[in-house]
């Protein structure tokens, strides 16, 4: 289908370089033209959030949020809570590993992005495997997969969480599509939280290198 308008336009990643109020204007005035319909941004800061939130309502941002990682609660959910901006978590199953398909033995191809994450080193990922563990005792009680109950928690953080499902199979499309009729109960949730509570999440989501272009 042809469109002259952009329904949502991502500032993808943010240019120390510009200033922030010059990218929101920018984009505020395409939106006056009506080439775009809404603004977001990925992996932005609380600072810069607030700043183009100011010139021009955010309506997304987009950022890595899942049982893995969750350090976006400690500042960021609450700022998009507060302005009414929506979430858009990429990676919610930890690139992988909540899927309970990956263990410390696993070989990735040459040219696998996760060959150069912390998180997926050898000792990292058998040290990581207790957050699966976790997971597939819930799996079991509520007849789904790991996949599923990692995406069903995700969907009761609410008000406003829309995760980006990446897959190249159909038949894991239709399990994560599925993951919307299952729900989780208020002793699952807790059983969770208490567990991560527990569980010290090791290696670094990005490598050094790429973790400078990340804002905080």
């Amino acid at each position: 289908m042809n469109t002259d308008v952009i329904d949502l336009f991502y500032q993808h990643r943010v240019d120390p370089n510009v200033p922030i109020e010059e990218v929101a204007g920018t984009v505020k005035d395409l939106i006056t033209e009506g080439k775009v319909k809404h603004f977001g941004l990925f992996e932005a800061g609380a600072y810069t959030i607030r700043k183009e939130h100011a010139v021009q309502p955010v309506a997304a941002l987009q950022s890595q949020y899942s049982l893995w990682w969750r350090e976006p609660e400690q500042e960021i959910i609450p700022i998009l809570n507060e302005l009414g901006i929506c979430l858009v978590p990429f990676s919610p199953l930890g690139k992988g590993f909540l899927t309970g398909k990956i263990d410390d033995k696993m070989m990735f191809s040459d040219n696998d992005f996760r060959n150069s994450v912390p998180w997926f080193n050898e000792e990292n990922r058998k040290a990581n495997q207790a957050l699966v563990e976790l997971l597939g005792k819930i799996t079991t009680e509520k007849e789904a997969t790991s996949a599923q109950i990692a995406l069903v928690w995700l969907l009761e953080q609410k008000p406003r969480i829309v995760p980006i499902l990446g897959t190249t199979k159909l038949h894991r499309l239709k399990e994560n599509i599925r993951s919307e009729a299952i729900k989780l109960e208020t002793t699952h949730l807790e059983k969770i939280e208490n567990a991560l509570n527990t569980i010290d999440i090791q290696g670094a989501r990005y490598p050094e290198q790429m973790q400078k272009m990340i804002e905080n």
